[in-house]
């Protein structure tokens, strides 16, 4: 019973987080005009080509986990691996990052894979990837320095009118996600403590993570990581030319809100609702979009793209309905 009603909790706690944020980004909007923008401004042709690139990139991450499982003996069916994949996506739309923990049960469920071992791959995986982003970023942030200075020059504001300008309801958004990840960090450790409690799990997570040491074919691991993030890219990417307002903001601008959006998922909310759409507003209008356009973008871009997280969830529970169970013998 505790442990039911921590668990309501937790997704209490995350749709609150989320809905409290999007309720003060979209206090008094015109919600009927955000119709007139899906049926006659903007253009599906860019939106459905972007969709091709969410599935990859969700794919790629299937196929590069058999790779970090190999070393350590473990030998998953790819269409298992690549529809847990999706399932742990949409998984976490109800609980934000209990997809990692569930992609692991189906391994176990249907091929026998160890749940330790998977998990420890996992971590070994969001290692990598948080690396990757960190190190993206680093660059954006010394290219885009110019771009910065630039938009500073031209309209005359400087960094300090744009703190001081920022408003207090702003700053208490930003607080209150700086503290969900907080929290968030403490719940991962605490569960990390548990496992501690149990050797076989603790040596079995050790093994997952060092798993790369032995990855076979690392040229492979490596294109499968860039594939991941590049599609993950290009399926925001190719949004902009949905849309008037960000048609011609270039590449250079992309990146820069995509990163940031990255970052902003962090904080534990349903695919980053609210965070993200705060993070990826504040950059666009400061490229220049009008504050209407930018949240346009945002609630459109976000719902569509979630539309399919879920709808490849749905695809993933039906075929692994019909999938049949296959353990291997250790």
């Amino acid at each position: 019973m505790k442990k039911t009603i921590g668990d309501i909790s937790k997704v209490a706690l995350s749709l609150i987080l989320g809905g409290a944020i999007l309720y003060w980004m979209y206090r008094g909007f015109d919600f009927h005009a955000v119709q007139d923008v899906l049926f006659h401004q903007m253009n599906w042709g860019w939106m459905l080509l972007s969709f091709p690139f969410g599935v990859l990139a969700q794919a790629f991450r299937g196929w590069r986990w058999r790779q970090t499982l190999e070393p350590v003996g473990e030998h998953p069916r790819m269409s298992t691996l690549v529809n847990s994949v999706f399932l742990s996506y949409a998984v976490s739309l109800v609980v934000p990052r209990v997809g990692e923990f569930a992609r692991c049960g189906v391994l176990h469920r249907y091929d026998g894979t160890s749940f330790p071992k998977a998990l420890g791959t996992v971590v070994t995986e969001r290692a990598i990837d948080s690396l990757l982003v960190l190190l993206i970023t680093a660059l954006t942030l010394i290219f885009q320095l110019r771009t910065f200075d630039t938009f500073f020059l031209k309209t005359g504001t400087s960094l300090d009118h744009l703190i001081h300008s920022f408003t207090s309801t702003g700053w208490m958004v930003t607080g209150i996600c700086l503290v969900a990840v907080i929290a968030l960090g403490g719940v991962i450790l605490k569960k990390l403590s548990v496992f501690n409690k149990v050797k076989e799990t603790v040596d079995g997570i050790k093994q997952g993570i060092m798993s790369l040491r032995k990855v076979r074919n690392l040229p492979r691991f490596i294109f499968f990581t860039l594939a991941i993030w590049g599609s993950y890219f290009l399926h925001y990417y190719l949004t902009f030319f949905c849309f008037e307002s960000t048609a011609g903001l270039g590449m250079s601008c992309a990146l820069v809100t995509f990163i940031v959006g990255s970052i902003a998922v962090i904080v534990p909310t349903p695919n980053g609702a609210g965070s993200w759409h705060f993070a990826v507003k504040t950059m666009l209008i400061l490229y220049g979009v009008q504050a209407v356009d930018a949240l346009n973008f945002v609630l459109i871009v976000h719902s569509i793209q979630t539309l399919l997280v879920v709808a490849l969830g749905i695809y993933a529970w039906l075929v692994l309905s019909f999938t049949k169970k296959h353990h291997v013998a250790k």
